[in-house]
């Protein structure tokens, strides 16, 4: 399997490829990393179908390595940085037979586990002779999931032609929006711009210093940066389109950004690592109604829930049952409204609190509560009741100290005055701890 017809990246020459650590490397040069992977692999013995781990930052020489693994077939396992215990466990769910870590200058290690990968995902991958790739969920509310995807069908989503951008990479490569970051910029012959922490400040200088012109984000990082300051310190003449997904998005977080960028268009996205990312429409820049595209997708709702057919869906999970239905749809558990062809995505049907039989969906409350002042982060979850069975909690984090009574206080006649009575906190606790994973997605179990 030749990289060329996948990526076609040689057309695209001397233009910038990636950015990193603030040196460019051009598509000739990260054809040039390809080609030392293909040895470094020959070498190493390392054949189609074998199970790899991808670990390291996101660098060019990780970037290349994706490439030339894809290219040599093999079943691939992007990690993250983890802590051993979790990354031992990641191995075996996985059952990884060779584990490959780079280092932050490019350095490469390569070992054997000793295992032998046997689930029968694989055997269906090497029996077609298809490269696989294996993601695992954020785990924020459970143990995480492996899901297995055909690569080939992966990159059948993406075609040149379109407009080269320079794409700020938020999201890693053991993410799907990360692996969808890459291949839809290198595709289009644009530049990946990559960032050494994901702070606000470190991603609006590199939006200043490199001409970002879209970044892809979360609406919990969003709401860090209006928090930071940073649209005001850092210059985003550059900036023309940021995308968000993966949670709800707070309406009053969307406007406030609106107001700070209105030269900004803002777009919502919608995918899962089960099932890649699906075209998106936003009604508006400022509202929470999106229309979900059929090119290579299809979705119907149950009782209020969506549910997706896709044609590059996972194979399965290595480490749970099948969830697709008779007709090959995905319940993707997301609650959604409707009005027409538009939808509105409420929230995950395990995450709605029900007061006395009455539904409250936290990302509703949570935007309220942003609006009030001194609150800079809020997760709101059930809280036990033996009256009503559960009332609403909300934990939030204070941009600077307050009485805990005092703000109690504010929200709840803040919230009294724009929601209903049974979707006014009852508990209002105050809390210092991170309410957010280390992929910038709210993780609800914290509250």
């Amino acid at each position: 399997m030749e990289i060329s017809p996948l990526i076609e990246l040689e057309k695209f020459g001397n233009a910038d490829a990636i950015v990193f650590n603030g040196a460019t490397v051009s598509y000739a040069q990260l054809i040039d990393l390809v080609v030392d992977w293909r040895a470094f692999l020959d070498g190493h013995q390392v054949q189609a179908g074998d199970v790899v781990t991808l670990e390291g930052p996101y660098s060019p020489a990780s970037c290349a390595g994706l490439l030339a693994l894809i290219e040599r077939g093999a079943v691939i396992v992007p990690l993250a940085v983890l802590p051993d215990a979790k990354r031992d466990e990641f191995l075996d769910v996985a059952e990884v037979e060779t584990t490959i870590v780079l280092g932050p200058e490019g350095q490469r290690s390569l070992l054997r586990t000793g295992r032998r990968a046997n689930h029968d995902l694989y055997a269906h991958l090497r029996t077609a002779g298809r490269p696989g790739l294996v993601l695992f969920s954020s785990g924020t509310t459970g143990r995480s999931k492996a899901s297995v995807l055909d690569f080939v069908k992966v990159l059948g989503r993406y075609r040149a032609g379109g407009t080269p951008r320079r794409i700020l990479s938020f999201l890693s490569l053991d993410h799907i929006g990360g692996i969808n970051t890459l291949l839809h910029t290198l595709c289009q012959g644009g530049t990946v711009v990559t960032v050494p922490e994901r702070t606000p400040d470190t991603v609006f200088a590199a939006i200043r210093n490199h001409r970002v012109e879209v970044l892809p984000t979360t609406p919990t990082f969003l709401n860090m940066v209006l928090l930071a300051g940073a649209v005001e310190r850092f210059a985003t003449d550059s900036l023309q389109l940021i995308t968000y997904g993966t949670e709800p998005m707070p309406l009053r977080t969307l406007q406030r950004l609106k107001e700070q960028l209105p030269h900004v268009r803002f777009k919502q996205t919608y995918g899962l690592s089960e099932l890649g990312i699906l075209p998106t429409k936003s009604r508006s820049d400022d509202t929470l109604w999106v229309k979900l595209g059929n090119s290579g997708f299809d979705h119907k709702i149950i009782d209020g829930v969506l549910w997706i057919r896709s044609e590059m869906a996972m194979l399965g999970y290595l480490n749970a049952p099948v969830p697709f239905d008779a007709e090959g749809y995905f319940n993707t558990q997301d609650m959604v409204e409707t009005d027409g062809d538009w939808i509105r995505i409420l929230g995950r049907r395990s995450e709605i609190i029900n007061v006395g039989g009455e539904k409250v969906y936290p990302s509703e409350v949570e935007s309220v509560i942003l609006d009030v002042d001194n609150v800079a982060e809020v997760t709101v979850s059930g809280f036990p009741s033996h009256v009503t069975g559960m009332v609403v909690k909300a934990t939030v984090l204070l941009a600077e100290a307050e009485d805990s009574r005092s703000v109690t206080r504010r929200i709840r006649s803040h919230c009294a005055a724009k929601l209903e009575p049974f979707k006014i906190p009852a508990v209002v606790e105050v809390s210092t701890r991170a309410q957010h994973s280390d992929r910038f997605k709210k993780i609800r179990s914290a509250a």
